[in-house]
């Protein structure tokens, strides 16, 4: 995993995660119990998350850019026995709400909690747990733009039916993700856990800039990327576009809003690698799939169900 200049090797993510995970069952949280993160994108960040998967423990991502009413709202629905933050989130978090919950600042600012690096457990092992494909494995809250935002529980079974479909997306050891979007992103995770999962590499991106995200596409030999389709028509405008080396991209993908024809067409001419846009749900169910290299003239639509998926379009009559 990569973030700047700083590099986390397998060993080192172990580690980690494992000092997160044994952290959290001395803290007497069980499997099933649920902690929120809402902060910025960093190293902490991502290891904290994958630390509780260790645990069996929940993770409800929260959006810093969300209200304070909104996050309070979330907090009191999730539960949430703990609450990482950092110094940058602060000011955008609830003054009422949260302060019962212990907050732990991932960037060991005191402002913002306990400093995460003291939190970790160095000493004691991480109890191995075995979770069943129905348990919780993460809470996702709804944007909220026609009301309070909802909670979205999404078991272990479909992370995992993720994983096994990202190694049919060509993710293994060797895959180098560019992860541009936040961590509370569903978009995100769906590319994220996966290429953790295979053995792969992410490289992380605290915020989306063009030509940063083009210098470390180049740089790190990416091959694999989830965008939304406002950072794609972004890259395509940008002027220098075409001196960067992007060769190494196997697959690109896009989800979360409406993609053009016009823009899939131009990223099939100019940008090399697969391209593939998913249209569904965050609460799950229904999804689509369109393979838009191996079907130029349908980049109209948002292609086909989904392997083992049967999605009906059906009137009031019941037709």
């Amino acid at each position: 995993m990569i973030l700047g200049d700083t590099v986390i090797t397998h060993s080192q993510y172990q580690e980690s995660t494992g000092h997160v995970a044994a952290a959290l069952q001395r803290d007497g949280l069980l499997a099933g119990d649920v902690v929120a993160i809402c902060a910025s994108t960093s190293l902490a960040y991502a290891m904290t998350f994958m630390g509780c998967i260790r645990a069996g423990v929940v993770v409800a991502p929260l959006a810093p850019s969300a209200t304070a009413q909104h996050l309070t709202a979330m907090l009191e629905n999730a539960g949430a026995k703990l609450l990482f933050t950092d110094a940058e989130t602060l000011d955008r978090l609830p003054e009422d709400g949260s302060d019962s919950i212990r907050r732990i600042a991932l960037d060991d600012h005191a402002s913002a909690g306990e400093p995460w690096s003291d939190w970790l457990e160095k000493k004691l092992p991480v109890q191995l747990v075995k979770p069943e494909a129905e348990w919780p494995f993460n809470l996702i809250y709804s944007s909220g733009t026609t009301g309070v935002p909802k909670g979205i529980m999404q078991p272990y079974g479909m992370r995992w039916a993720q994983i096994e479909r990202a190694r049919d997306n060509g993710y293994n050891e060797n895959s180098i993700n560019l992860t541009s979007t936040p961590l509370y992103s569903n978009t995100t995770l769906v590319s994220f856990i996966p290429t953790l999962a295979l053995g792969g590499c992410v490289v992380l991106m605290k915020k989306f800039d063009v030509r940063q995200y083009l210098e470390l596409a180049q740089m790190h030999r990416a091959t694999h990327t989830m965008l939304v389709p406002v950072q794609y028509q972004r890259i395509m405008d940008f002027p220098e576009f075409d001196r960067f080396d992007l060769g190494s991209f196997q697959a690109k993908f896009s989800t979360s809003a409406p993609f053009r024809a016009d823009l899939k067409q131009q990223i099939l001419k100019r940008w090399p690698g697969r391209l593939t846009e998913y249209y569904g749900m965050t609460e799950g169910g229904g999804r689509t799939e369109l393979y838009c290299d191996l079907h130029p003239d349908k980049l109209h639509t948002v292609g086909r169900p989904a392997k083992g998926h049967d999605i009906r379009l059906i009137d009031e009559n019941g037709k």
